[in-house]
């Protein structure tokens, strides 16, 4: 009797590990699943969030929405590259700013010239594809585009901008 008592005991010991083995990697996997899942639905979920806050506090969620400053040599160029990034519907609008005047190095010189500044009023989401549209359209070497992050807008405003600028 003490052999067989023995021998269950041993097996009922293995089936114990067994479990717990696979009940430790059953949760391994389901974490796994939500972390990947998390990864892969960012981006929905982040313009879902926005919206929630915005519905609810009458405000957007701060870097949901940016502004682009992009520097043109005429306003002719602004107004083409304009066109090609709401074309595109990359942007919900565009302002373009009257002459401004310039000062910046460029190859170990202080160069001195007149530029247009363009203000591109943008999801975050969509930084990237203007700024490589820009430099595939622009005609200086590197283009000046800058980002700000838009802090504040009100809710009205959020929601124009997020119907202007379907997500990907």
């Amino acid at each position: 009797m003490p052999f067989v008592a023995r021998r269950m005991e041993g097996l009922y010991q293995r089936c114990c590990k067994e479990s717990i083995f696979h009940s430790v990697f059953r949760s391994l996997c389901v974490l796994c699943l939500l972390v990947f899942l998390s990864v892969v639905l960012y981006p929905g979920l982040w313009s879902i969030g926005a919206r929630l806050y915005a519905a609810v506090t009458g405000s957007a969620v701060a870097g949901h929405h940016s502004v682009l400053l992009i520097s043109t040599p005429n306003e002719q160029v602004a107004r083409d590259i304009g066109r090609a990034i709401m074309e595109r519907q990359m942007a919900a609008s565009i302002n373009i700013l009257p002459r401004t005047s310039s000062l910046y190095y460029w190859k170990g010189e202080i160069q001195d010239a007149t530029e247009i500044v363009m203000l591109v009023k943008t999801k975050t989401s969509k930084i990237q594809k203007v700024i490589d549209h820009v430099r595939s359209i622009h005609p200086y070497e590197n283009p000046d585009v800058l980002c700000l992050a838009v802090g504040y807008a009100s809710a009205s405003y959020v929601r124009w901008m997020d119907e202007a600028v379907p997500d990907d």
